[in-house]
């Protein structure tokens, strides 16, 4: 059928014309009653066509929606004649007059329900071959299908959708910075790497054979910069780059809106940021949000959630019960570092397979299984462990979690990163599992007080959280050399329906604390000038105190569009393993490129190593 159809495509290109004359008076998503009697001109693409013998229907789509057309021999004879070889995705321009739809045929999930065109004459702008895919919402074609035919997934309402929001969220950012006294200022694409935490993509320099580019991460010591350079107020939506593996909401390439402001402190930043997600909610979603957003520390967030970005839409919650459990015959809850458990009221009734899937989903992070209790009755625990706790330890977890008859705790026990990240997460899996989250509901939270450092096992020493430029807290730069894991930062995450939509801090604007803090994360004098010595000689200018954020654009516009992945918000973004598949990127380059650059690939050395050893031996 395919290729009878391309056959078809084929032959009806000798009837494709050029627009001439005729200009596009209306879109298809624009015609009502007010226009019955009106000549128009609608051009677009063929959706569907249907053909009831006397009468041709075809559904005419362009961006702004559909509108119905009408082929009637009785009005237009070589219009309706000709009109049997449309296809889908044909490109046409057609004339014709509005009328009402006949009685009993108005579609009221249609703007353009109420009317039809009756088409007098009409062009052929062009062919098209059947597409790999129907080109509705309803498409359920494999992301990779639609990945290598983007610009054919794009024509669907849904991802056009998603682009114009994300266009419109783009341009109330800058009207509302516009407002609020802020410049955008383009910063490098081609730069120096430095270390900031994930791996960099390197540029090689033809002109500079040996030497590397890489591209920035974020413009995070350009706009550090820009404030010594006095701007003051900065903000740029801007590309960043990111060699790292991947996830559902992460690219290689993303996008952020970069902001940085001068003599300010956190209530200013923060302040500012609700203000702009007020204005980005209400113009793009029409909804108030009630400011100011709440805010919690980061040790009570990992306590109460097991993670910083805590979906607070629902209200289960981790409990500490390592006191309770401290030297039970549970040896596992014994000797554990920590030991949490997590109850989910009314949960008597999950069944032994769904408790199996919960295992296997904590595994991911870590744990090695998952203990729980089902409350059968005040008197009944049912569960594998249950055994093993004595009458003392079987009150404490219930006064601990509030077991009631007919709930069920899942128990995590170990070091802390695991405990938290295991029930955490598992935290939000029953909560889509069990429908405990509301739909269409935002709840914004600012997570605060993160630390500073982080220990590193692998590297043996500790590294920044966010990035080497936070300020210490007010009173621990004391600290910051003696007792490192006490140090707090002058940093703030906002977290949307637990996802991480934007962060920043105060940053360090003295060249003393600056080098401090290169020495506290393990640089040498000559490594921190090496790689920041720019940054230290500007900072040592007089940089006024500053402080910034940026928001995660594509994060963004994901949950507002209700996406489930940012890939549905770019418009050409690469998969998981980091390819296009429209363009087949990333891909080889000829030796000539190569040569150019003063490069040559491990296998072209290896083969040049195999004939010499050859030659030689002959």
């Amino acid at each position: 059928m395919i290729e009878q159809n391309q056959d078809l495509q084929l032959e009806h290109q000798k009837f494709v014309a050029d627009l001439g004359q005729w200009q596009r008076t209306h879109t298809c998503g624009q015609l009502t009653l007010e226009n019955d009697g009106a000549e128009v001109c609608l051009m677009g693409w063929v959706q569907y066509r249907r053909d009831h013998g006397g009468l041709i229907f075809v559904d005419l789509r362009d961006r702004q929606g559909l509108t119905q057309i009408v082929f009637s021999p009785d009005m237009a004879p070589e219009a309706h004649e000709n009109a049997h070889i449309l296809r889908s995705e044909y490109v046409l321009a057609v004339r014709g007059t509005v009328r009402p739809r006949p009685e009993g045929m108005v579609n009221p999930n249609m703007p353009t329900g109420q009317i039809e065109v009756v088409v007098l004459e009409w062009k052929l702008l062009n062919t098209s071959k059947t597409p790999p895919f129907p080109i509705e919402d309803r498409c359920d074609a494999g992301e990779n299908l639609r990945l290598a035919w983007r610009y054919l997934d794009l024509r669907r309402p849904r991802m056009q959708g998603n682009l114009f929001m994300r266009h419109k969220v783009s341009q109330t950012i800058r009207r509302y910075l516009d407002e609020g006294g802020f410049v955008e200022v383009e910063t490098p694409v081609l730069t120096k790497s430095t270390p900031e935490g994930a791996r960099d993509f390197l540029v090689p320099s033809r002109l500079n054979n040996g030497e590397f580019y890489a591209l920035p991460q974020s413009p995070q010591l350009f706009k550090q910069m820009l404030m010594v350079a006095g701007f003051e107020r900065y903000f740029q939506i801007v590309r960043c780059f990111r060699d790292e593996d991947l996830r559902a909401d992460r690219q290689p390439e993303f996008t952020q809106v970069d902001i940085e402001m001068s003599f300010v402190d956190e209530e200013q930043v923060m302040t500012m940021a609700e203000g702009l997600m007020a204005r980005v909610f209400r113009d793009v979603l029409g909804k108030e949000l009630t400011l100011p957003f709440p805010r919690m520390p980061w040790a009570e967030a990992m306590a109460r959630f097991g993670v910083d970005k805590p979906d607070t839409r629902f209200d289960l919650e981790l409990k500490d019960i390592t006191d309770v459990v401290r030297g039970s015959g549970f040896k596992l809850f014994a000797q554990a570092r920590l030991v949490k458990g997590l109850k989910v009221p009314g949960g008597e009734n999950l069944t032994r397979k769904e408790i199996d899937g919960f295992t296997e989903f904590v595994k991911i992070y870590g744990a090695q299984g998952l203990a729980w209790i089902k409350v059968k009755s005040e008197e009944e625990w049912q569960s594998p462990i249950a055994k093993f706790l004595s009458e003392n330890e079987r009150k404490g977890i219930a006064a601990a979690l509030d077991l009631r008859v007919g709930d069920i705790a899942f128990f995590q026990a170990g070091e802390a990163d695991m405990v938290n990240a295991a029930l955490g997460n598992l935290r939000v899996h029953l909560a889509e599992h069990l429908n405990l989250i509301p739909e269409d509901s935002f709840n914004f939270l600012w997570i605060t007080d993160f630390p500073l450092f982080e220990y590193d096992a692998e590297a043996g020493r500790y590294v920044a959280c966010h990035h080497p430029f936070t300020s210490p807290a007010p009173g621990h730069l004391e600290l910051m050399n003696t007792e490192p894991e006490k140090v707090l930062a002058r940093a703030y995450d906002m977290v949307l329906n637990g996802n991480e939509v934007g962060g920043g801090s105060i940053r360090i604007h003295t060249e003393a604390v600056q080098r401090r803090m290169f020495e506290a994360l393990g640089f040498s004098p000559s490594e921190a000038e090496s790689q920041f010595g720019f940054l230290i000689q500007a900072l040592a200018q007089g940089a006024p105190p500053h402080g910034g954020l940026a928001f995660g654009l594509d994060r963004l516009v994901m949950l507002l569009s209700d996406s489930n992945s940012i890939r549905d918000v770019i418009a050409f973004p690469k998969t998981q393993k980091a390819t296009c598949l429209l363009t087949d990127a990333p891909s080889p380059v000829s030796a000539v490129q190569l040569r150019e650059l003063g490069l040559r690939l491990r296998e072209q050395v290896k083969e040049e190593s195999r004939k010499k050893a050859d030659d030689g031996g002959a």
